[in-house]
C-alpha cells in the first residue's frame, strides 16, 4: 500500500518531478543523499559553462526551488517531506560555485555538502527549525551549500589536486 502522501503527488507533474529530484527522492533510504547524487549529472552538464552562467543557473535553481518545494509540500500536505530533494540539487550547485569539476572535487564537495546538510551546524539547524514553506525547505540547504563551498575552496587552495 502506498503512503498517504504518495497518493497526492505524481511524477508526471513537472513540479513534483523536479521537487522529487527526478524520482530520486522516492528511494526509501537516504533520499537526501540520492537527491544530491541526482545533481551530479546536471553539474557535469553545466561544468563547461562560464562562471557567470553557472552562477545564473544556480540562482535560477534556488529561486525556482522555493516555489517547486513549497508547492509540492503543500500538495503532499507534509512540510519538508524527506522525498522533496530539489533543495539538495540546488545546494549541490551552490557547493560547486567557482570550483573546477573533477572526480576528486565532485567527491569531496558531495561529502562536504552531505555533512553540513545532515549535521546542520549553526545556523543551518536554526533555519531548518524556524522557517517554513518553500523558503524554509530551500534555505537550510543553500546555507549548507555555502558552507560546503567555502570548505571546498579552502581545501583546494591548501591542497590542490
Amino acid at each position: 500500500m502506498q503512503p498517504e502522501f504518495r497518493k497526492r503527488i505524481s511524477l508526471l507533474n513537472p513540479i513534483h518531478f523536479c521537487a522529487l529530484g527526478f524520482g530520486s527522492g522516492l528511494i526509501p533510504v537516504m533520499p537526501g543523499t540520492f537527491g544530491s547524487l541526482a545533481a551530479i549529472p546536471l553539474l557535469l552538464l553545466c561544468g563547461a559553462l562560464l562562471p557567470w552562467q553557472f552562477a545564473a543557473i544556480t540562482v535560477l535553481l534556488s529561486v525556482a526551488g522555493i516555489y517547486i518545494c513549497g508547492k509540492t509540500a503543500y500538495d503532499m500536505k507534509v512540510h519538508d517531506h524527506g522525498s522533496i530533494v530539489w533543495d539538495e540539487v540546488a545546494g549541490m550547485f551552490v557547493t560547486f560555485l567557482l570550483v573546477p569539476l573533477s572526480a576528486s572535487s565532485l567527491a569531496l564537495g558531495f561529502v562536504l555538502f552531505r555533512f553540513f546538510d545532515i549535521v546542520k551546524p549553526w545556523p543551518i539547524g536554526l533555519i531548518d527549525k524556524r522557517l517554513h514553506g518553500g523558503t524554509g525547505i530551500m534555505l537550510d540547504d543553500l546555507v549548507a551549500g555555502v558552507m560546503a563551498c567555502v570548505c571546498l575552496h579552502t581545501t583546494l587552495y591548501l591542497w590542490p589536486f
